[in-house]
């Protein structure tokens, strides 16, 4: 490999760039002006905005390459313009191609998932053992994994890895947690045990709890989590992990317009004191959003564009004069209205789950592999845009996807049981740019993670990115 001369004009293309910046004016991308406008295009310096342009070039180039002679380009639409940039010779086999294979997949993957949280469910009986799931969900660069308990397997396998967990606590132990003695108790045995070698960052108490009819859970679900929280203050971690419930958007009353989203008057009682405890411990406010069910209940009235992240003309709030393009950034901003008008302008809400089931029965409608990975797939480019709602255009949207595995035992409509992105062999269910590794049953995989191995397929990726991190500097 070799340099040539460096060309004086690059008209519609820009050369590998291996030192030299990369301009946004020469790429037309169509994430490209939400990520500019996004905090993380803002904060996160000249280097990893050169590594972001380069993925998503590579990755669009890769697609509709031309070999001229021995030197590789990459075709990017653009203005004409000048450009500093350094090419280097390359064989269609060559590391050069790798290159072009790593930013265009691995790259773009680490982007993605780093800020991605999955749900980790395991109402199943054929799921890998936590020790390789835990390699699986380090070779995809998936750091935030939400628990819907408190797992010691799950827990012991994750330490040392950096994961950071949400734990959950039952809605059949919440009545129980009232006790501030059996909330410590529960602490001590879950939570102490655990940190900080296991990065667990906050405990979800109940799950779903206004969806039924249980007033007496209703009411148990405040001083429940001011137990734990408060047996979190004995222990000095209120400032380590934080303390919440996941809530389902039944709890509305309203969530059209976005602006007039308001909650169901008959839960105020409950609600208020809630929302008076995230304010004062300033923790998140959770839900679960599935776009799905309102697709599902109304297919003919509903876009599927619009449900989707597909491109749409999208719907104005009349009141705001907002345009979203999707539904679930429509159903954040209503509970951020809903929040609001009972006087709480300081709670920041994330998604505890969100998903599309693959598969489904005769009556629900849209829930196809298709329609899983499209739903998915875009959502993560969101994510790993790190943009926000027209609402909260600077706060980046904070997102669980559920779920990590379909899981055969879980009760209901067919797709309860296909809500995941991976079969539990580890092999994709769809494709959506998420490819990671799941060791067979005799390795140690726990082990390797905690020893500092490294996944095969990922070594060739950190030396390559190492070094183009080293020649922007």
């Amino acid at each position: 490999m070799r340099e040539i001369a460096e060309p004086r004009y690059c008209p519609r293309m820009i050369r590998v760039a291996l030192g030299f910046p990369v301009h946004m004016s020469h790429i037309s991308l169509p994430a490209e002006d939400a990520f500019k406008r996004s905090r993380a295009w803002r904060e996160g310096g000249g280097a990893q905005q050169r590594l972001v342009v380069a993925a998503a070039a590579a990755r669009r180039s890769w697609q509709s390459d031309r070999v001229f002679g021995s030197v590789q380009h990459i075709r990017i639409q653009g203005n004409n313009s000048k450009s500093t940039a350094r090419t280097v010779m390359a064989s269609p086999s060559s590391c050069f191609h790798v290159l072009l294979l790593l930013l265009s997949g691995q790259v773009i993957r680490v982007v993605l998932s780093m800020a991605v949280g999955i749900n980790y469910g395991q109402i199943a009986n054929d799921l890998p053992s936590p020790g390789r799931v835990a390699s699986l969900l380090h070779s995809l660069n998936i750091s935030r994994v939400k628990l819907y308990d408190a797992d010691q397997n799950v827990l012991s396998a994750f330490l040392n890895t950096d994961v950071e967990f949400v734990i959950g606590i039952g809605n059949e132990n919440v009545s129980a947690m009232t006790d501030p003695a059996a909330a410590l108790g529960w602490l001590e045995q879950h939570v102490l045990p655990y940190l900080p070698y296991t990065k667990i960052t906050c405990i979800a108490v109940g799950n779903e709890v206004f969806k039924g009819n249980d007033t007496t859970l209703m009411a148990d679900l405040l001083p429940a989590m001011e137990s734990v929280h408060q047996g979190l203050v004995s222990l000095s971690l209120e400032t380590k992990v934080n303390v919440t419930s996941a809530h389902s958007l039944d709890m509305l009353g309203n969530s059209y317009p976005p602006s007039a989203g308001s909650f169901r008057q008959d839960l105020a009682v409950f609600i208020q004191p809630i929302l008076n405890f995230h304010s004062v411990t300033k923790s998140p406010f959770l839900i679960n959003a599935y776009p799905y069910f309102a697709y599902k209940a109304n297919p003919n009235a509903v876009s599927l564009d619009y449900v989707l992240f597909e491109p749409n003309s999208g719907v104005v709030d009349p009141n705001t004069n907002l345009n979203y393009d999707n539904m679930l950034y429509a159903q954040i901003d209503a509970v951020y209205s809903a929040i609001r008008t009972w006087g709480h302008a300081d709670i920041e809400v994330r998604i505890s789950e969100t998903g599309w089931p693959s598969r489904g029965d005769s009556d629900e409608v849209g829930a196809t592999p298709e329609n899983a990975a499209r739903y998915n797939g875009n959502l993560l480019q969101r994510i790993g845009m790190s943009e926000g709602t027209p609402l909260k255009p600077t706060v980046p949207v904070d997102i669980y996807v559920f779920a990590l595995f379909n899981e055969d035992l879980k009760p209901g409509p067919t797709s309860e049981r296909n809500y995941g992105l991976f079969y539990p062999d580890g092999t994709p269910v769809y494709n959506v740019g998420l490819h990671g590794y799941l060791p067979p049953m005799s390795a140690s995989s726990s082990s390797s993670l905690r020893s500092g191995m490294m996944m095969p397929g990922l070594r060739p990726f950190v030396f390559v990115v190492a070094a183009l991190i080293l020649a922007w500097k």
